[in-house]
């Protein structure tokens, strides 16, 4: 059919940057933390590291299984109970049974020589024991590259008397596509004196950064009284069903002094925004700033942020790639990028990258590039900019402007989820919203043709048209549109789908009453 979709391959050299995630924004995890501390990486005619020859080293030594660099975690303590099959208990995490996969703590350690610290683990529940070989390289090789997310600022670290604690977030991508999500917490561990902080960091396959905050404020408080106290709290929080969405789960816990606690947690009823908190994006950037951010991210651009702060970068990174519902973000996605993989700031593909404030000299293909300043104090949000101002079509600007101006300042999470994503979700409503009827299907039980000609004609207005001619070049569009071809003719489900009537039906009505 004339005008039919064209399909794109990733390219082979590039798919280890790239991931695609359903509902959440998936990170990537670039592999070999076991060799972080080996030569340095080769140089390319220009003189420059060469950033795919030093990734592509770096995942190859990994697959090799290097591991010199790092010491193996000290022995985890106290014995939790054996996983009878491991391969049963990642389908029942999978699956939802568990809220988490496993918690660990990651603790700084001075190196043999004595002369910095090196992140290792030093607890983990529940241990690992009843594993193949094969399963307990690969968890270790995952375990090591948790200690580089939860310590990513590559700095000598010193013994602190005040250390203000921080919660953030990344993503592991494996060597197989399986994703898991990572929760983090560093905090300062009790004592007297100076001392390094430490991290608590719960994988999960569960992507829900508010409640798991809620459990870290359990699991510190518990800390606070000893190491122990939080083995049964955990236990008890592993046995407990995951809720529905706007359901709630109760947890009893013991604590000393205080008796029996039950702690609350509930599930947002917005699933699909359960890992996003709008707020520190609006709190960093104005109305119009995020326009412009999400303006290069809907064309799939190069974008870094700048921070000091590894939370803000983790929740504003989240934030924007959740303002592209229903679409999702493709390519590479890492929301603190640790100093090891700096390199890949170089990478000539798009992306979305968290770089704390220490690394920004270290930025410098500036070109085609929207370099985002989150900072407090920053003379200009944009360091690096290009034409985002005239992607959107400028009465949809408006309309998105407009939309986002009925937010209150006391709103609470919720009400701020709900009113930025329909103002962003009704942008796409209004522009690609007619999708289904540019799907042809000839005969029963075959996939659907998308034409694309037909679809953008039938747009009116020229400056839409204009955009979405762009726009559906993109991957994350075309793999959309794969999605749906492969569908049955007929009703779909999800919340864009229902938008999408409801934006027809009113169209209908308007008409109706003109005449």
């Amino acid at each position: 059919m004339s005008g039919a979709v064209t399909r794109r391959r990733k390219g082979p050299g590039l798919t280890l940057l790239k991931n695609r995630w359903s509902e959440q924004p998936r990170g990537n995890l670039i592999s070999d933390v076991a060799g972080k501390h080996s030569n340095p990486p080769s140089e390319d005619e220009g003189g420059r590291q060469g950033p795919f020859k030093r990734l592509n080293a770096m995942w190859s030594s990994f697959r090799r299984g290097k591991r010199h660099g790092m010491r193996d975690p000290e022995p985890i303590e106290p014995d939790a109970p054996a996983l009878a099959d491991s391969t049963s208990t990642q389908h029942r995490c999978v699956s939802g049974q568990y809220f988490f996969e496993y918690l660990v703590v990651v603790s700084l350690k001075k190196t043999k020589d004595g002369s910095s610290y090196e992140p290792q683990i030093t607890y983990q529940f529940p241990k690992r024991d009843q594993m193949h070989r094969s399963q307990k390289e690969d968890e270790e090789k995952t375990l090591k590259a948790i200690t580089l997310f939860c310590f990513p600022e590559g700095i000598n670290w010193a013994p602190l008397t005040e250390y203000h604690s921080e919660t953030f977030s990344f993503v592991l991508t494996e060597i197989d596509g399986s994703r898991r999500n990572g929760y983090c917490r560093r905090l300062l561990p009790g004592g007297k004196g100076a001392r390094p902080p430490e991290a608590y960091c719960i994988i999960s396959s569960v992507a829900c950064f508010g409640l798991f905050s809620k459990i870290f404020d359990e699991v510190e408080k518990r800390r606070q009284i000893s190491m122990a106290m939080i083995y049964p709290f955990m236990q008890k929080l592993r046995e407990a069903p995951f809720p529905a969405p706007g359901n709630t789960v109760e947890i009893k816990s013991f604590i000393p002094e205080s008796g029996t606690e039950i702690i609350s947690l509930t599930r947002p009823l917005d699933s699909w925004l359960e890992h996003v908190n709008f707020a520190m994006l609006f709190g960093c950037l104005t109305d119009e700033e995020v326009l412009l951010v999400f303006a290069a991210a809907v064309l799939e651009r190069r974008i870094i942020f700048i921070a000091d702060e590894l939370g803000t970068l983790s929740q504003v990174i989240h934030a924007v790639a959740a303002l592209l519902y229903p679409f999702t973000w493709q390519h590479t996605f890492i929301s603190i990028v640790p100093e090891i993989l700096i390199d890949v700031v170089m990478a000539p593909t798009p992306y979305l990258l968290g770089v704390q404030r220490h690394l920004l000299d270290q930025v410098n293909d500036q070109t085609d590039l929207l370099l985002v300043d989150l900072s407090e104090d920053k003379k200009n949000t944009f360091i690096v900019s290009d034409d985002e101002k005239d992607i959107l079509p400028p009465k949809l600007q408006t309309e998105i402007l407009e939309a986002l101006s009925h937010r209150q300042k006391t709103s609470t999470t919720e009400e701020l989820n709900r009113v930025v994503s329909e103002a962003f979700l009704l942008f796409f409503v209004k522009t690609v919203g007619h999708y289904m009827s540019h799907v042809k299907y000839n005969r029963s039980g075959e996939p659907g043709e998308f034409d694309k000609r037909g679809f953008y004609k039938a747009i009116e207005s020229k400056t839409t048209r204009h955009f979405v001619k762009k726009f559906i070049q993109t991957q994350m569009f075309d793999l959309f549109i794969q999605d749906v071809e492969q569908q049955q003719p007929g009703p779909q489900q999800g919340i864009f789908y229902k938008k999408v009537l409801e934006y027809q039906e009113k169209k209908k009505r308007e008409k109706k009453n003109k005449h």
